[in-house]
């Protein structure tokens, strides 16, 4: 099976088009936290470098993490947590999509350094090589600056969500996390 892309890295997914070849479907992906959580059926065999590689038997899961509190204008850090329930090693790279809520804005450095924002600031991608083990776990760091306007309590509308061709159980790929906005400290 073969998988080709077109777009611009950095775009957004805008004007994205894949097409699965081989008796699948084509299908034009638009912006939208729905695009990278998406997979086609059945599961392809992935193209890694020269080598095409069928996808394991691996159950991949966010781990829900709230962030530690933090003052308007004060910043944190967003742990992306995903574990892998076997009972295979991935197989195929994964993509972990940190979804951030209004008024907190990412800021580097990032975990992996080659995770990339988009969708005008809203989400950071970070995308995993293969080879986790069952029963082991991977964690993106992403860095935030809460809006100096925020009001102070519970900050929702934030999202971790994993995509892979290798996982199985699509049910627990994404969690909410809450940051809660408290007053600055005065030690």
């Amino acid at each position: 099976m073969e998988r080709r892309s077109t777009g611009r890295r950095g775009s957004g997914g805008v004007g994205l088009v894949a097409v699965v070849a081989a008796g699948c479907a084509v299908a034009v992906l638009a912006a939208g936290p729905s695009w990278a959580l998406r997979r086609p059926e059945p599961r392809p065999v992935v193209d890694v470098g020269a080598t095409l590689v069928k996808p394991s038997n691996s159950d991949l899961e966010v781990v829900r993490i709230d962030p530690d509190p933090a003052p308007p204008g004060g910043s944190t850090t967003i742990h992306a947590f995903v574990g892998n329930g076997g009972p295979d090693t991935t197989a195929s790279p994964f993509t972990v999509v940190v979804t951030l809520p209004e008024g907190v804005t990412p800021e580097e450095p990032f975990f992996p350094e080659d995770c990339e924002v988009f969708q005008n600031g809203h989400r950071v991608r970070c995308v995993f090589p293969a080879g986790l083990k069952s029963g082991r776990s991977a964690t993106a760091l992403v860095p935030v600056r809460l809006s100096p306007d925020l009001p102070l309590g519970p900050l929702q509308g934030g999202w971790v969500a994993v995509r892979s061709a290798d996982d199985k159980d699509e049910t627990n790929n994404r969690k909410p996390f809450e940051i809660r906005v408290v007053e600055t400290t005065n030690d």
